[in-house]
């Protein structure tokens, strides 16, 4: 396949094949927008959302896109959505296209870089956001100036929305408001959003993946209150020891080892293209085989992941000075659920496995739960040309987002979603929310280009 060099500071002297790239102005204008969006500090608790959304505004009314198509607010001040729309034939219902804006926070003193600094590195963007999930919004927003400066006329009005407070939701939620308070903006045939990539091992690409449902998000809310006293005068009921314990067996515990139809068919398109001896288990999952899962889910926390709810301490705090007994000591325990659980197992389980009335267990929040979307041939179509186009004989496989997206919230709203990015990652090197996240260089431009065609298959091509 003939190939081409692209500018050092595009592609950092990585050579891709040309029908994988856009025209260099395009994939400029991303990489700019990407920077931009990056180092604009919109952490859940401490940035704001609120200059995303009016950037983006602005870059898209210099670009000719007229004001009334462009909409920008929200439940709050600091927590502002943008809504943009391109209109098509109307010979369609519009689709949508969702990324958000906020990011999980990130403390310098923590990554090997500034987090809100856009830093390319040895083959990578590093910086909070890059894999969750600016890139995803860079990419949206700078195809989308390009249908507009080719003059693409689709067959369906293009919708995109970047919102607020994915990362916490709450009373800010940026899907949840605009559901409530402006649907008519939003509402669409079907979404395309985050939730699934191209699964990279060990360098080599093994499957696209098209995330059709995902688990569902709880926190439980673990408080133990005493009365205290003296540091001096130590007692057995201390509300720290209490706690410690309860985590102490919830750290010992896993949930049963489960499959639904959906994580079926993605196991055993991977036994397919699975080269290790773990393959045969891979395709033993479908039988219902609890030593070939156990087997699996000791060998990829992802996997892990896929066939089990979990349940985990991220958050703790305790005492009130340091020569006091503890008089309250708290925990916030997240649980990522499958579809086939529900919150009353949940709660059961957790109120069994923490054992002590001592220790109060409450849910903090709101819990959405949503059913997966429909395998549209329509999709699935697009996705395998496209996918051939790119990377020929790469397979498509349904997945269960391990996480929990704003695609719960659509879901539930009667308007089907579907997790696909075409940005390659590596499968055990995740590094969302956590230090130092990054996205390959070579990846960006790939998922790019996979959006912009696989936008252009379902909106209707000229």
């Amino acid at each position: 396949m003939i190939s081409r060099f692209v500018p050092l500071l595009l592609l950092s002297c990585c050579c891709l094949p040309a029908a994988t790239l856009a025209p260099e102005q395009d994939q400029k204008l991303a990489l700019d927008i990407y920077k931009q969006l990056v180092e604009i500090r919109s952490a859940y608790t401490t940035g704001s959302t609120t200059p995303v959304a009016e950037a983006m505004a602005e870059r898209l009314r210099a670009t000719g896109f007229p004001a009334g198509d462009i909409f920008v607010g929200g439940a709050a001040p600091n927590k502002f959505n943008i809504v943009v729309r391109y209109h098509g034939t109307g010979a369609g219902k519009p689709i949508l296209l969702l990324a958000h804006e906020d990011v999980v926070e990130a403390k310098r003193e923590d990554w090997t870089t500034d987090p809100f600094q856009f830093v390319e590195k040895e083959g990578y963007y590093y910086g909070r956001g890059t894999a969750d999930d600016k890139a995803q919004a860079a990419v949206w927003i700078a195809n989308l100036i390009r249908y507009k400066r080719e003059g693409y006329k689709p067959d369906r009005d293009i919708i995109v929305a970047l919102t607020a407070d994915e990362e916490g939701g709450g009373p800010y939620s940026g899907i949840v408001w605009l559901l409530k308070n402006h649907r008519d903006l939003i509402d669409a045939e079907f979404c395309l959003n985050e939730g699934a990539r191209v699964e990279m091992v060990d360098g080599k690409y093994v499957s696209n993946d098209l995330e059709v449902s995902e688990k569902w998000y709880v926190d439980f809310h673990l408080e133990v209150r005493n009365k205290g006293g003296h540091s001096s005068l130590p007692v057995a009921d201390n509300a720290i020891y209490h706690l410690v314990g309860a985590l102490e067996r919830l750290a010992h515990f896993s949930f049963p080892l489960k499959t639904d139809d959906v994580t079926k068919a993605y196991f055993a398109e991977m036994a397919k293209i699975e080269t290790r001896p773990i393959k045969q288990d891979l395709a033993a999952i479908a039988t219902g085989s609890q030593p070939a899962m156990a087997r699996v889910a000791a060998s990829s926390p992802l996997w892990n992941s896929t066939l089990r709810t979990t349940c985990v301490a991220t958050q703790v705090e305790a005492g009130h000075a340091r020569n006091a007994l503890p008089q309250l000591a708290t925990a916030n325990v997240n649980c990522r659920g499958l579809p086939v659980d529900t919150l009353e197992y949940l709660t059961a389980t957790m109120t069994r496995i923490v054992a002590d009335d001592q220790v109060s267990i409450t849910v903090d929040g709101d819990v959405t739960r949503s059913p997966g979307s429909p395998m549209r041939p329509d999709i699935l179509r697009a996705m395998n040309r496209v996918t051939d186009s790119m990377w020929p004989g790469l397979p498509i496989i349904p997945s269960q987002s391990t996480g929990a997206t704003d695609g719960k919230y659509l879901r539930a709203a009667g308007i089907p979603t579907y997790g696909v990015q075409g940005f390659a990652l590596d499968r055990d090197d995740s590094r969302m929310h956590g230090k130092d996240e990054r996205m390959p260089v070579k990846s960006f431009y790939e998922g790019q280009t996979f959006l912009y065609e696989l936008v252009k298959d379902l909106a209707g091509r000229q």
